[in-house]
């Protein structure tokens, strides 16, 4: 019998220590984010927080497209200037 077979699936989701670690921060601002409802989407799972590794790598995405560093569409210097008006 193939022992790779029996293996189990690969995690749909992570701890909160898990995935600050997914995302390379630290547990205690991925704990405040969640108080605050800003960082990713998590729920309870019994007494545990839990974060869908896919919801983290769309929220990641979220974050690279609104920061204008990374999205040229939204770079200020790409925009043609104001003229002033008198």
């Amino acid at each position: 019998m193939d022992e790779s077979k029996n293996c189990m699936p690969e995690m749909a989701f992570l701890t909160l220590h898990k995935a600050a670690v997914y995302l390379g921060i630290s547990p205690n601002t991925l704990y405040v984010w969640r108080h605050r409802r800003q960082g990713p989407p998590s729920f309870q799972m019994g007494r545990r927080v839990m974060y869908r590794i896919s919801a983290l790598d769309e929220w990641v995405d979220r974050q690279e497209r609104a920061d204008s560093r990374s999205n040229p569409a939204l770079n200020p210097l790409n925009r043609k200037p104001l003229r002033r008006t008198p």
